[in-house]
C-alpha cells in the first residue's frame, strides 16, 4: 500500500469511495435525514476536490495495485471579519472527507492518510486541525479520538413536528 496525492486517472475510485461513506452514513442516520441523490456520485466529488483546489488543500489517496480503497481530504480554512471579534482565529486545516473502503479498514490505513495529511497541514504552519464528525458514527468518533482529537463544539437536533 502506498500513499500518493491524488491524480485525475483515480477519479471513478474516488466517486465510489464517496458514495461508500455516504451509504453508512445513511445506514446509521437515526434521524433518517441523509439521503443518496441520484446526482451525488457524479457531482460531489467534483465538488470537494475543487474545493481542495481553491483553499490550499489536498486529497491523498491509499492505493494497491492500481486500485484505491482510502482517501482523505483537506483545506485550509478561512475566516472573515467577524470571526475575529470573538477569537484567536489561528490558522487551521480542516479535514473535509476521510474514508476507508469496508474490507480495509483496521488495518491502519485510515491512521496513515490522517498521518500524511497532518504532516501537510504543519508544513504550511496550521496550529490546529478542525474534524466536523456525523454524530451517530461511533466508530470515527473512537478513531478520532484514538488520534488525540476531542470534541470542542456539539450539535444538537430536536424534532418538532411530525
Amino acid at each position: 500500500m502506498k500513499i500518493v496525492e491524488y491524480e485525475e486517472i483515480y477519479l471513478e475510485d474516488v466517486k465510489d469511495l464517496l458514495v461508500e461513506l455516504e451509504e453508512y452514513i445513511i445506514s446509521i442516520d437515526q434521524d433518517n435525514l441523509d439521503r443518496l441523490h441520484p446526482d451525488y456520485r457524479d457531482k460531489m466529488a467534483l465538488k470537494d476536490l475543487e474545493e481542495v483546489k481553491n483553499n490550499n488543500g489536498k486529497c491523498y489517496l491509499a492505493i494497491d495495485d492500481n486500485k484505491v480503497y482510502g482517501l482523505i481530504m483537506g483545506i485550509v480554512g478561512t475566516y472573515d471579519e467577524y470571526d475575529y471579534l470573538d477569537y484567536k482565529c489561528p490558522k487551521r486545516g480542516i479535514v473535509t472527507e476521510l474514508v476507508v473502503s469496508k474490507k480495509y479498514r483496521s488495518g491502519g490505513v485510515g491512521q496513515q492518510l490522517m498521518k500524511r495529511l497532518e504532516e501537510y497541514f504543519k508544513s504550511i504552519d496550521c496550529e490546529y486541525i478542525l474534524i466536523d464528525v456525523f454524530g451517530y458514527n461511533d466508530d470515527a468518533l473512537k478513531f478520532y479520538f484514538k488520534q488525540g482529537y476531542h470534541a470542542r463544539m456539539l450539535t444538537t437536533i430536536k424534532k418538532i413536528s411530525d
